[in-house]
C-alpha cells in the first residue's frame, strides 16, 4: 500500500548480552548430534542474558540511539515499546523502559505495540502516522526480547534457535528536501495459523493460578514446518500487494533487512530472485531475537555501511498470528 509518510531514523542503538552460548553447548545439553543446530537452524551462537532485564537492555540501546540523534532523554515526546515478550504482565514494558531511562517523573507517554516478531515494523508505521499528524516530534522505539527464559527443551528446534537482544531507534519527521520516508507498508494476519507459534499460558485462558495448570503452557511453542507451508501459499500475493514486482525481483530496493526467523525462512527469500548480497543476515551469530531481530539487523546494516543514507530499504518478516508484514522506506 502506497503511503509516503515522512519519517527519518536519526539514531540507532543496540544492546547484546555478553554471555555467548555456542550451538555445540546446546547440542551437549539437549543430547543432539554434533553440528545438528547449525545444519538445521543456521545458528552458530547466540546471546543469552545473565542478570539483565528486558527494560534494562532496551534503555541501554536507547541511550546509544539518543546519543547518535543528539538528544537528551527528556527531549523525547513518546516512547514505544515494540517487543514480542514482556518483562512482566503489568505494567506495560514502556513504563519500565521509561523508568530505566531516568524519566520516571517526566510524564512522557509510553506505550507498547506487540505484533510479536513484526512489532518493530508496526511501531515504525504508527510513529510515522503520529509524526505526520504533528502530535509528536521525537519518538523512541525500543525492541527488547528475552526468550532464553521460556524455551522448551522438549522442542529442540525452537530451543536452539532463539537469542536475547535489544535495539532502539529515534525517529522524527523528515524536513524539507530530505527524502527519508516510508513509501509502502502492508500487514496481513491469518488467525487460522494462531496455534503455530504460541505461549499458551500467562493469560486468562491458562492462568498459572488455575487448577491443573500445565507448566509447559508457559514455554514457547513453534511448529516451523506448518508456518512454512502456510507462508508459501501467501507470500507472493503479499509481496505484490506490498510493492509490485517484489515477488520476482528486488525492483529498486538497495537493502533487505528481514526478520531472522530461521535458516529455512531466510532461504525462502531466494525464490523471489533477490540477490543474496543485498540481504542482511545476523541469524548465524545472534539467532532469532523475536521483535529485536529486525532492528538489531538494521543496526548491523548501517554500522557495516551495507545501508547508507538515501538508499531504499525493505523491512519484512513473519510473526505469530500468523502474520506477515513489510515496509519499503528510504533510509
Amino acid at each position: 500500500m502506497y503511503i509516503n509518510l515522512p519519517l527519518k531514523i536519526i539514531g540507532l542503538g543496540r544492546y547484546l548480552p555478553s554471555k555467548i552460548i555456542s550451538s555445540n553447548e546446546l547440542e551437549i545439553r539437549y543430547g543432539l548430534p554434533s553440528g545438528w543446530v547449525e545444519r538445521r537452524n543456521g545458528v552458530r551462537e547466540r546471546r543469552w542474558v545473565t542478570t539483565e532485564t528486558a527494560s534494562f537492555m532496551a534503555a541501554e540501546a536507547a541511550r546509544e540511539a539518543l546519543e547518535e540523534a543528539g538528544l537528551r532523554p527528556d527531549q523525547l515526546n513518546l516512547l514505544i515499546n515494540a517487543s514480542g515478550t514482556a518483562e512482566q504482565a503489568i505494567p506495560d514494558n514502556g513504563a519500565l523502559i521509561q523508568r530505566q531511562l531516568g524519566l520516571g517523573r517526566s510524564g512522557i507517554p509510553a506505550m507498547s505495540v506487540n505484533t510479536t516478531c513484526l512489532s518493530f515494523i508496526t511501531a515504525i508505521d504508527i510513529a510515522a502516522t503520529y509524526l505526520q499528524a504533528g502530535r509528536f516530534s521525537n519518538i523512541l522505539i525500543a525492541s527488547s526480547d528475552i526468550s532464553s527464559c521460556g524455551i522448551n527443551p522438549k522442542e529442540p528446534e525452537s530451543a536452539t534457535l532463539v537469542g536475547d537482544a535489544a535495539a532502539a531507534v529515534v525517529v522524527t519527521r523528515s524536513g524539507l528536501g530530505d527524502n527519508s520516508s516510508i513509501h509502502h507498508a502492508h500487514f496481513s494476519t491469518w488467525g487460522n495459523g494462531a496455534s503455530f507459534t504460541a505461549i499458551r499460558g500467562g493469560g486468562s485462558a491458562r492462568h498459572p493460578a488455575k487448577p491443573g495448570h500445565n507448566p509447559d503452557d508457559d514455554l514457547f511453542h513453534m511448529d516451523g514446518p506448518a508456518i512454512l507451508r502456510m507462508v508459501r501459499t501467501l507470500d507472493e500475493e503479499f509481496l505484490e500487494t506490498l510493492y509490485p514486482g517484489l515477488s520476482t525481483s528486488l525492483v529498486d530496493i538497495d537493502c533487505v533487512v528481514p526478520h531472522q526467523s530461521s535458516k529455512v525462512g531466510l532461504l525462502l527469500l531466494q525464490r523471489y530472485g533477490w540477490p543474496q548480497a543485498r540481504i542482511v543476515q545476523t541469524l548465524h551469530w545472534l539467532g532469532n531475537c523475536v521483535a529485536a531481530s529486525i532492528p538489531s539487523t538494521l543496526y548491523q546494516a548501517v554500522r557495516d555501511n551495507t545501508l547508507q543514507r538515501g538508499e531504499k530499504l525493505l523491512l519484512v518478516g513473519t510473526g505469530a498470528g500468523l502474520s506477515i508484514g513489510g515496509m519499503v522506506m528510504t533510509y
